[in-house]
């Protein structure tokens, strides 16, 4: 009986310590700014600058916005000179704030040199990483996919990206980089898969790094969002899960103290935890597979009707 008693009581403590331990972190996805303050300073004692990739809309120009509006000079990069000018003109008139504009297309090869030496004398306190390539909006099956280099070199990019900001770090002991992975990397993700698999990989690769130069004064975080209204999305309208740039942005800098990774707001958090709780078998059963992929053709498709339609009566 003693025995029964002590097992009872060990299973009960158990479980209150279980729940307590869930109270807490629920309690920091509710409240970052409590478990998680940051000084009014915090980003520009990183360092005078921030490199943001993507920049020219979406969440890397959101990103490229809030971080100046934190004081920071940024350099924007990404393949648009019209729409970097655009984003830099309106950062410099709403921040007073510099911008340095470089235009590289990361499926090119050797662009690296070049970045390197645009960024070489720059006091680089923050990077984000904000490249993406979704092969097609359309869901495919792998052997179908069209496009699959653009997804290995979007890997490469994340990489040579880290090298070429972490030693300026390193030495100055301090830094912060984001790296945008998705909220896929929580679940399998079939007829995505070579998207969700590139995620996957800059979720991980931040998740070592982090590991490897906290000790050294520096954050190094996945980002992984789950809707987010942008181009890749076909900008579908926001609400509490699918959030605006600006939205989901301004609420992923306050979980940057969080650890080496966040989902970036209260609901996409609580959806991975939802997502996590289905078993994977049921993404295995092939008629679940073709009603995703008929639900996504068909939202597209009117989508582009709604677009056609709405340019015919301007």
């Amino acid at each position: 009986m003693e025995l029964m008693d002590l097992f009872l009581t060990s299973l009960g403590a158990s479980v209150v310590v279980y729940c307590g331990l869930k109270l807490i972190r629920f309690s920091q996805v509710l409240f970052p700014n409590i478990w998680f303050p940051l000084s009014q300073t915090f980003f520009t004692s990183m360092g005078e600058w921030a490199v943001v990739t993507g920049a020219s809309e979406g969440i890397g120009r959101a990103y490229a916005l809030a971080l100046a509006e934190q004081g920071m000079n940024v350099v924007i990069m990404s393949r648009t000179k019209a729409k970097l000018d655009q984003v830099a003109k309106e950062i410099g008139d709403k921040t007073g704030q510099k911008v340095k504009v470089i235009v590289t297309d990361f499926i090119q090869e050797y662009i690296f040199d070049e970045i390197e030496a645009q960024l070489k004398d720059l006091d680089i306190g923050v990077l984000v990483n904000n490249v993406g390539v979704l092969p097609s909006m359309i869901p495919h099956r792998f052997l179908d996919c069209p496009d699959v280099d653009q997804v290995s070199e979007l890997v490469n990019w994340c990489i040579d990206m880290c090298k070429i900001i972490l030693p300026g770090m390193e030495n100055r002991r301090k830094g912060l980089i984001l790296n945008i992975s998705s909220g896929v990397v929580c679940v399998p993700f079939p007829l995505y898969s070579l998207y969700a698999a590139s995620k996957v990989f800059v979720h991980k690769l931040s998740q070592g790094l982090h590991l490897e130069y906290k000790d050294k004064g520096i954050i190094i975080q996945s980002v992984a969002p789950f809707g987010v209204s942008t181009r890749m999305t076909g900008y579908q309208a926001t609400n509490l899960v699918t959030l605006s740039p600006e939205h989901f942005v301004k609420s992923s800098l306050e979980y940057v103290r969080a650890g080496d990774n966040t989902y970036g707001s209260v609901s996409h958090t609580l959806l991975s935890w939802i997502l996590q709780t289905i078993p994977s078998k049921l993404l295995d059963v092939e008629s679940i597979q073709q009603m995703a992929q008929d639900y996504i053709e068909n939202r597209l498709s009117n989508s582009a009707s709604n677009t056609s339609t709405d340019n015919g009566r301007k």
